[in-house]
C-alpha cells in the first residue's frame, strides 16, 4: 500500500466518513459540506487530501504524525466550512488550515526534540539508525536545518521551494501580506543556504542546482 493510499485509510476522518458517495463540483461539495450531507466528507477528503498532504509532506519532512495532522486539517476544514466563501479558492484556502497546523506542529515537535535531548533512550536509538543513501542522508541534513528555522520562515521556505507554490498563492495559505512573505522567504534561503553551505552531505545537492550553487549569487 503506498503513503497516500494508507494516509487515506488511516485519515477517515473518524465516524464523519460513511460509505455513501457524493456526486457534484466542488460548488455543490461545499453546499453539501454545510448541509451534512452524509457522503460529502468522504468527497471531499478523496478528492482534496493529495494536494494537503503534499503541503504537509513540504513542511514537515518524513513525520510519523502526519497521518494525524492530515485527518487535522479535514476536521477543522469540515468544521469551518462557513468561512469559505469563494469555492474557487478551496485548494489554497485548505493549504492554509495545513499551514497552521503544521505551524503549531513543528513547535510542539522543537518542545519534545528538546526534552527528548535528555533522555538515554535517544541516544541509543540514534545509533541504531542503519546507515542512509547519500539522497536519503542529504534530505536529512535539510530538515535538520529547517528545525532550526523559526516556524514562518520554514513555513514559507517550504512552500514556495519545495511544494512550488507561488508568492501570492504563499501568501494566502500563511494569511498574510504579500510583502511579509517576501521578507520570510528572503531571509529563510539566506539562512538556508549559509547553514547548508557548511555541510559536506549537501555540497553536491548544491553545486549540481541553479538556484543556490556557489557564485551564482543565491
Amino acid at each position: 500500500m503506498g503513503p497516500v493510499n494508507a494516509l487515506r485509510v488511516t485519515g477517515n476522518i473518524m465516524g464523519m466518513l460513511t460509505p455513501l458517495t457524493f456526486v457534484g463540483d466542488d460548488s455543490a461539495l461545499i453546499q453539501a459540506l454545510g448541509a451534512g450531507h452524509p457522503g460529502a466528507a468522504a468527497t471531499f477528503y478523496d478528492r482534496h487530501s493529495p494536494h494537503v498532504l503534499r503541503a504537509l509532506q513540504s513542511a514537515l519532512g518524513l513525520d510519523e504524525d502526519l497521518p494525524d495532522l492530515l485527518q487535522d486539517v479535514f476536521i477543522t476544514a469540515i468544521s469551518q466550512i462557513d468561512d469559505l466563501h469563494d469555492v474557487a479558492r478551496v485548494r489554497p484556502w485548505l493549504i492554509g488550515i495545513a499551514v497552521f497546523t503544521a505551524r503549531a506542529h513543528i513547535r510542539r515537535r522543537a518542545r519534545r526534540t528538546w526534552l527528548s535531548v535528555f533522555s538515554p533512550a535517544h541516544a541509543s536509538a540514534r545509533q541504531q539508525e542503519p546507515p542512509p543513501s547519500d539522497a536519503r542522508r542529504a534530505l536529512r541534513e535539510i530538515y535538520r536545518i529547517l528545525d532550526g528555522m523559526p516556524a514562518d520562515e520554514r513555513l514559507a521556505f517550504a512552500l514556495r521551494i519545495i511544494e512550488g507554490l507561488t508568492l501570492p498563492e504563499v501568501a494566502e495559505a500563511s494569511r498574510v501580506s504579500l510583502a511579509t512573505v517576501k521578507r520570510r522567504l528572503h531571509r529563510a534561503e539566506r539562512r538556508f543556504v549559509e547553514r547548508a553551505r557548511l555541510r559536506p552531505e549537501l555540497e553536491h545537492w548544491l553545486e549540481k542546482g541553479t538556484r543556490w550553487k556557489a557564485g551564482s549569487g543565491g
